[in-house]
């Protein structure tokens, strides 16, 4: 039991830890990564219902897909060129990193290896099974190598582009024409995709019609 007393107390402090990407986009009150776990989780319930999913698994991995950022960090597509200087900082942020595919799979090697021996710190006190659980589903979502990970890689996603228009609504940052790309690119989940088209509705072409 003290080695579960000590795990609860570390992934804690996710509750106060906010995410990187609304940091460097200047968001005031940014959320914390735990509140973007908690809104994931729940979406990924209730839209995988609609699929022939193992939920129960679709469920686990939520919970813990983050976990490892309790001592890894919160890393972002911008950050390996992301400028200093705060105005060149905000017009980066107006665009999509266009990277070669040679330094998109160094940098993915690069967080993957940050990240899993983050996730071998905060699980190493576990029992043995509950810590093999935790990395094997971590594993999972990362490599995308069932269909329960595969579509919460989407649905973790999906979350992450609703904040940006929540945000976007509210603070009229960060600029919407980035997510929107890269939405185009990443998303092929028939249930994601149908999810999108109502937030172009309730977001996208208001914010444009209004400009």
């Amino acid at each position: 039991m003290k080695d579960l007393v000590n795990f609860f107390n570390q992934v804690g402090k996710l509750k106060d830890m906010p995410r990187r990407g609304w940091v460097i986009n200047d968001i005031k009150n940014p959320e914390s990564i735990a509140a973007h776990i908690f809104r994931a989780s729940l979406m990924a319930w209730i839209l995988g219902n609609k699929k022939k999913l193992n939920i129960e698994r679709v469920l686990k991995t939520a919970l813990i897909h983050d976990i490892c950022e309790v001592y890894s960090g919160d890393i972002t597509p911008y950050d390996s060129v992301l400028p200093q200087d705060a105005k060149k900082r905000k017009e980066l942020m107006k665009t999509w990193p266009r990277l070669s595919e040679k330094e998109k799979k160094r940098l993915r090697e690069k967080k993957y290896k940050r990240e899993k021996a983050a996730l071998e710190k905060i699980t190493k006190d576990l029992p043995r099974e509950l810590s093999s659980e935790i990395k094997h589903l971590w594993h999972d979502y990362e490599k995308g190598l069932t269909k329960e990970g595969r579509f919460f890689q989407q649905a973790d996603r999906l979350e992450n582009f609703l904040q940006a228009m929540e945000y976007y609504k509210q603070q009229k940052k960060p600029p919407q024409s980035p997510w929107w790309e890269w939405a185009r690119e990443f998303f092929d989940d028939p249930i994601s995709l149908e999810f999108i088209k109502e937030m172009e509705k309730k977001f996208h072409h208001k914010s444009s019609s209004s400009k």
